[in-house]
């Protein structure tokens, strides 16, 4: 699963990727890069933590998730500067929103306005998406000589009846109620307006506890202040955790962030257990048991019998899976099961 983060120059864009994964990519205040940057970030999840606790595995394994940092955005050119290529590719955005002041860094707008930027970036998306869909109705408009097939009418209706009103209305997609079959035929499309939006709000160090702006219930929002988490980041962990009570807060914002980007794409995570390893499985939300098990291996997926399933807490409340089979509560679920965020699974088999 591959996230973007897009944003126009200097908002921050590039600070929030290296902190994220881990990266050490250029950042000063003239650095300027014209090529994307890829890295893997692990997903902080505190079950996982008490798990390995319980059984002190030789390995840990965490959910991961892909970020890649596009190049920022430039204003009036930014159909030329949209690195399509590379957010078609992507299954949600993350929009690094400038919300801080910086002398030594002006604004290209000649002022600081979040909601302004906002909403110029998501109308350039709105753009890139109409000559997308302008471009397919010409294609299928032509092929109408030939005959259409059911499917091409289906899609052709579609595009022209809702998609382009839409967005020539200037709404994101991402606001468009369709069916679910319609839903399922635009995915192919890759329209950067239709994908799951976060917008990280980078504010200034003395605004970090301010509420941000309402960006609609289509979108998820963090306020964060990247200056303090990177600095935060290089603490000792003992120290971080007195820094981040100075500030009042629970845990650093860059972590709620890096679950608001795995949430955001409908993934959670089940567990499997034991002395070898801990580890989180990245699935779906609505996945069941059977193809959930081709995760950890296609065998278990072709040969699955059925799924031991108990919810993490359980599992740490009672100390081990035997202790839970006594109890009652180690289920045997079969190929239909909906696995929920938090299960741990032991897959049954036979190939």
């Amino acid at each position: 699963m591959q996230l973007g983060i897009v944003g126009f120059p200097k908002t921050g864009k590039t600070t929030l990727f290296n902190l994220l994964t881990h990266s050490h990519e250029a950042t000063d205040k003239f650095s300027k890069s014209s090529e994307a940057h890829v890295a893997i970030c692990k997903v902080p999840d505190e079950r996982l933590e008490k798990l390995s606790a319980l059984f002190e595995p030789k390995k840990k394994t965490p959910a991961t998730v892909q970020f890649v940092d596009i190049p920022g955005v430039t204003k009036q050119e930014t159909s030329a500067d949209l690195n399509l290529t590379q957010l078609k590719d992507v299954d949600a955005l993350v929009h690094v929103v400038r919300a801080f002041e910086d002398e030594e860094i002006p604004h290209p707008e000649g002022s600081v306005n979040g909601e302004r930027d906002l909403a110029s970036l998501d109308l350039e998306l709105v753009f890139a998406d109409l000559e997308l869909v302008e471009r397919r109705i010409e294609r299928l408009e032509k092929s109408k000589k030939r005959g259409l097939t059911p499917e091409e009418k289906h899609e052709l209706d579609l595009l022209v009846e809702t998609i382009t009103p839409a967005l020539e209305n200037e709404t994101p997609l991402r606001r468009v109620e369709l069916e679910e079959a319609d839903e399922k035929r635009l995915r192919g499309f890759q329209l950067l307006s239709a994908k799951p939006l976060l917008v990280v709000w980078n504010v200034g160090d003395g605004d970090l506890g301010a509420a941000a702006p309402d960006a609609g219930s289509d979108v998820q929002t963090i306020v964060m202040s990247l200056p303090i988490e990177e600095e935060i980041s290089q603490l000792p962990d003992d120290e971080q955790k007195e820094f981040l009570g100075d500030l009042g807060l629970e845990e650093p914002s860059l972590e709620r962030a890096i679950r608001a980007s795995y949430e955001l794409l409908g993934l959670i995570s089940f567990f499997t257990v034991g002395e070898d390893e801990c580890r989180a499985w990245t699935i779906r939300r609505g996945t069941v048991a059977q193809p959930a098990a081709g995760t950890i291996h296609s065998d278990l997926e072709r040969g699955f019998i059925r799924a031991e399933v108990v919810e993490w807490d359980t599992l740490l409340e009672h100390g081990s899976e035997a202790k839970c089979r006594d109890a009652g509560l180690l289920r045997l679920e079969g190929k239909q099961y909906v696995v929920k965020d938090g299960d741990v699974m032991h897959v049954r088999f036979n190939v």
